[in-house]
């Protein structure tokens, strides 16, 4: 049985979709899903209980303590942690499921062998109707070595019990998707790519900049609680220079976007400096949020199977 578990945090808009669809296809017994509003002030617990999975409620809005939560109250494996907005079928968890469980083919038609211990699927970034600045950032940005063989930014990361062997409990941070991707070596990751989740980029700039200085100031906790043995890991180092090494000289005609994106990185980067936020604040940009009714049926599909 695959376990699923969802932190969610006033996600009333979007949770329904996303359960409808990993619900759609499932046959009785095969998803346990856990479902962990923390922090809500909105009917995301109602809504997760209407479609009948176990709901986990959380007081404080803190993503780690979600998390913890949840995996608290899943009793199968593999175990998947999903982003609420992402939307995947039932085909899609089978497919990752299968990549951790040593049955999945990775691209080339290679199977997975067992000691993949972690999977996420390929990314699509959704930029239609975003500002050029943004268009431009992304640009370079999905192109970056930590993209390609990281488990960042997909919504959703699949462990098998191996995998989630490797750590105890989501430390009291923000940044799970760095602690996640620094437990394994790359021969222990795959990318599934035969299930794309659909991620919104931000609507402006400045959410852009915002979610950048949230990222930066996350991941820059977790390397310094890292470096002083706090984690009991070696936190993946920050890679600087990636962007112009590995992207903009190999693509000169990317050098206008790669300009965009140094400036953009510098910005978040003395933003972040000047901040002083609370690692596990919940935080997260409101601009990719639809402003729908609470029942989180728009239509609107965030994530993808292919």
């Amino acid at each position: 049985m695959t376990s699923i578990v969802i932190a969610a945090h006033n996600e009333a808009t979007v949770i329904g979709r996303c359960l409808d669809a990993l619900l759609a296809d499932a046959a009785p017994g095969e998803l346990d899903i856990t479902v962990v509003p923390n922090g809500c002030t909105d009917a995301t617990a109602a809504v997760a209980s209407a479609r009948g999975v176990r709901v986990v409620e959380v007081a404080e809005a803190s993503k780690a303590a979600a998390l913890n939560a949840g995996d608290l109250a899943a009793v199968g494996f593999p175990r998947i942690y999903l982003d609420a907005d992402i939307v995947v079928g039932t085909a899609g968890i089978r497919s990752v499921s299968r990549a951790v469980s040593g049955q999945g083919i990775v691209p080339g038609g290679t199977a997975t062998a067992p000691k993949v211990l972690a999977a996420v699927p390929a990314r699509r970034l959704e930029l239609a109707d975003r500002p050029w600045p943004v268009r431009a950032y992304f640009a370079v940005n999905t192109q970056l070595p930590a993209f390609r063989e990281g488990l960042f930014g997909r919504g959703m990361v699949a462990l098998s019990e191996a995998g989630r062997a490797r750590f105890d409990t989501f430390p009291m941070m923000v940044a799970d998707d760095l602690f996640l991707d620094s437990l394994f070596d790359v021969d222990e990751k795959v990318c599934v790519a035969d299930v794309v989740t659909t991620v919104e980029a931000p609507r402006r700039t400045k959410d852009l900049v915002n979610r950048l200085v949230r990222v930066r100031r996350g991941n820059a906790a977790m390397r310094t609680a890292g470096g002083r043995g706090a984690l009991g890991i070696a936190v993946r180092p920050a890679d600087r220079t990636a962007w112009l090494r590995e992207v903009v000289r190999p693509n000169p005609r990317l050098a206008p976007a790669g300009l965009v994106y140094a400036a953009i990185t510098l910005a978040a980067a003395v933003l972040a400096k000047r901040s002083a936020q609370s690692d596990t604040t919940w935080q997260r940009d409101e601009s990719t949020r639809s402003p729908t009714n609470a029942d989180g049926d728009n239509g609107h599909m965030d994530g993808r199977q292919t």
